[in-house]
């Protein structure tokens, strides 16, 4: 009897670890969840010191160039060229389009290359909170960020927050450390054609430089620039008041 009760003893106290682990791993989704809730609501009115891909380039020993400006210290041709060559409907959708979803699905479906439907708010997620590289987990839980950070941020906002975080090249982060990195000037005295380009080269940045563009970026720096013309309807909520930015 006695060498019965001593193994039940002894099984008891091992699933003591067991069920504390158990806890742990039940808690951690929530407690992630809320750490990403409070730092939205920090972003809100604190600048970013970092993000997780410059602290992931950081951790493998690689350069990181990265200097924050306020959005009105970016010229307003940026911000046009941004969502004229991404997100034509920012100003209109609140985190996900979900008409660009459905047609890249339908495109995936014909069996084409599945073009891109990730919005602003969606790529301040990934590059902000996330990790690099596709797939559905993260997209998972980038939708419900978007949405998250759009019903907290302003429009101007996720714009001054993403302008500043996204990689122009390698360990080149924001507009800032961009310009001067192709264009030898601040990012308050880019040009139209000069923010096109940055804009061109922003889906593939360690390939397209904007720089020294080849063919294929100058090609859709021109598309970019040509819709930058009459981007005024699309572009006001960019604004933080209502004077126009530099």
């Amino acid at each position: 009897m006695s060498s019965k009760i001593a193994e039940w003893r002894t099984y008891v106290l091992g699933l003591v670890p067991r069920r504390k682990w158990l806890r742990f791993l039940a808690f951690l989704p929530l407690a992630i969840c809320i750490y990403w809730a409070s730092l939205i609501i920090i972003y809100r009115f604190v600048d970013p010191p970092v993000s997780t891909f410059m602290a992931g380039q950081a951790m493998t020993g690689k350069k990181v160039q990265y200097r924050w400006v306020d959005i009105e210290r970016i010229s307003r041709h940026l911000p046009a060229a941004l969502i004229m060559a991404e997100d034509a409907k920012y100003c209109r959708h609140w985190g996900v389009d979900w008409s660009a979803v459905g047609i890249a699905l339908n495109e995936a479906d014909r069996g084409r290359k599945i073009r891109g439907a990730s919005t602003i708010p969606m790529q301040t997620a990934k590059n902000l909170f996330l990790w690099p590289g596709r797939s559905y987990v993260r997209k998972a839980i980038e939708i419900p960020m978007a949405y998250a950070m759009s019903a907290l941020w302003p429009k101007w906002r996720m714009l001054e927050i993403y302008m500043n975080i996204v990689e122009w090249g390698p360990g080149i982060f924001g507009a800032e450390a961009a310009a001067r990195h192709h264009f030898k000037k601040s990012a308050a005295r880019l040009n139209p054609s000069e923010a096109a380009l940055l804009a061109a080269a922003l889906p593939s940045p360690y390939t397209r430089r904007a720089g020294r563009p080849g063919p294929k970026t100058r090609k859709l720096a021109r598309i970019i620039r040509r819709r930058m013309l009459t981007a005024a309807p699309w572009v006001r909520c960019a604004r933080k008041s209502t004077a126009a930015l530099r």
